[in-house]
């Protein structure tokens, strides 16, 4: 099972911005739809955006004109950037990458928004 690498999660005030990775030079990445996902304490995993190999995104309804995710396929790298990110954001973010019956995972990156 080949794991995403994620980064670029940490702590961060409401309103203020960060920008998560995803990286696996090991598979056929610009075949794969890649997506984030995340996880707040005591909840499901849910869909935060997701892209297809084209590049056309989709977004939750709850992270719709603040979060912006892209891929760029000669790096093997997909990214998330998050703006004006609220406390209910909080959460561990995963990244995906789905191809039929393929289904790779990161194992997390932290996102803390605090007053």
């Amino acid at each position: 099972q080949v794991q995403l690498l994620e980064s670029g999660g940490g702590l961060v005030q409401p309103g203020g911005s960060l920008r998560l990775s995803c990286a696996q030079p090991e598979i056929s990445f610009s075949l794969y739809v890649m997506g984030w996902y995340r996880q707040a304490p005591g909840k499901q995993r849910e869909l935060v955006a997701r892209i297809t190999t084209d590049g056309v995104p989709n977004y939750s309804d709850s992270v719709k004109g603040r979060f912006t995710i892209s891929r760029d396929n000669a790096k093997n790298t997909m990214y998330l950037q998050m703006n004006s990110l609220k406390p209910e954001d909080t959460a561990v973010y995963y990244c995906n990458a789905a191809l039929g019956p393929l289904n790779h995972w990161g194992q997390g990156t932290q996102v803390t928004v605090f007053s």
